[in-house]
């Protein structure tokens, strides 16, 4: 079972959670004084932060509606604002059960290409747009490789070699290492988690620009 919660990005936003009765974690305020916005600190991980651009990763479920709405809604707003000072990522995390992989896996392919945006977008378009929640099998995979501009034999291929798989399974090992419990999940820099409650335009606009900012003081 999903449990639902209600968000705000200006129109409002849910995010699905892994499991029923999970909590959410802690969260941290400033990790120096001057930063800004809501988030958790995980002591455990790196920072990977690199002066003057922030690397944005999204724990996503290709399932999750609320993650085709922060794809068409937050993330645009987020990337208007902070243009190339921001490097987005998303890393697949399923939270719904019993779903076949394989958009996880296509979108892996299409990263190794070269196209993983293009392919995040089309897949996100297919399951909640265009409603085909069913098995991509070899001739719809072909017609959306097709669409972003992807030679099919050399995808299939690819595919095929299982290491497009490997790094989806990486992707879940290391949302469950940091303890993603809902998706959509924002890791900022390796080590700045916003979930939940925080998962709004406005405090992570405040996140973002707090770590830029310390970076202009320096």
């Amino acid at each position: 079972m999903v449990t639902r919660f209600r968000r705000s990005w200006g129109i409002a936003l849910s995010v699905c959670v892994v499991a029923a009765g999970l909590a959410w974690g802690t969260v941290t305020t400033a990790a120096a004084p001057e930063q800004k916005g809501k988030f958790e600190l995980l002591s455990g991980e790196a920072s990977t932060h690199k002066p003057g651009k922030v690397k944005l990763i999204e724990f996503a479920d290709f399932y999750c509606p609320h993650c085709h709405h922060f794809d068409e809604a937050g993330l645009p707003i987020l990337q208007k604002e902070f243009g190339n000072k921001l490097e987005a990522t998303m890393v697949g995390f399923p939270v719904f059960r019993n779903k076949l992989p394989t958009p996880f896996d296509m979108y892996e392919q299409a990263k190794i290409m070269g196209k993983g945006d293009e392919m995040k977008r089309v897949l996100f378009r297919t399951i909640h747009t265009d409603k085909i929640t069913g098995v991509l099998d070899r001739s719809l995979r072909e017609g959306l490789i097709k669409e972003v501009g992807l030679d099919p034999k050399a995808f299939e291929e690819g595919l095929a070699s299982g290491k497009p798989a490997k790094a989806f399974e990486d992707g879940k090992q290391w949302g469950e290492r940091i303890k993603v419990q809902s998706t959509p999940t924002l890791l900022l820099d390796g080590n700045i988690k916003i979930e939940g409650d925080n998962l709004k335009t406005d405090n992570i606009i405040a996140v973002i620009r707090g770590i830029l900012d310390a970076d202009a003081k320096k």
